[in-house]
């Protein structure tokens, strides 16, 4: 029904910068516009919301510990969906997940049908 692959992880030094993409397929994502989030996950931590951008990129919400070094975007035309991270810290470790959101809360990830497979984030001090 959708299919996500996420692009872009890498490892990185602090204070540099990634872009991370989301390719989203199939016939429920073509069908009907789509809200997407990035969602992380530590080692032995719970998964966490990051990002999220509703259907038409007219709102956008974020986690406190990334505002004013994340941005999230979308290209419709693409079916891309996109994170800029900037001034990247120890702490942004983490394999990072896009999500399709279905219904409910943006920021939890019970609002979320359908997930990526994950890409490696890792930022050394």
């Amino acid at each position: 029904q959708v299919q996500l692959v996420e692009s872009g992880g890498g490892l990185v030094q602090a204070g540099g910068s990634l872009r991370l993409s989301c390719a989203a397929s199939g016939r429920t994502f073509r069908n009907y516009a789509m809200d997407m989030g990035w969602f992380r996950q530590a080692p032995g931590k719970e998964r966490e919301f990051v990002a999220a951008i509703s259907w038409n990129g007219a709102y956008t919400s974020y986690v406190d510990s990334v505002k004013g070094r994340f941005t999230i975007s979308r290209d419709n035309a693409k079916n891309t969906v996109y994170l800029q991270m900037n001034s990247l810290k120890p702490e942004d470790t983490a394999v990072y997940y896009c999500a399709a959101r279905v219904s409910g809360s943006y920021v939890y990830t019970s609002g979320y049908g359908y997930w990526g497979q994950g890409t490696q984030v890792t930022v050394s001090s």
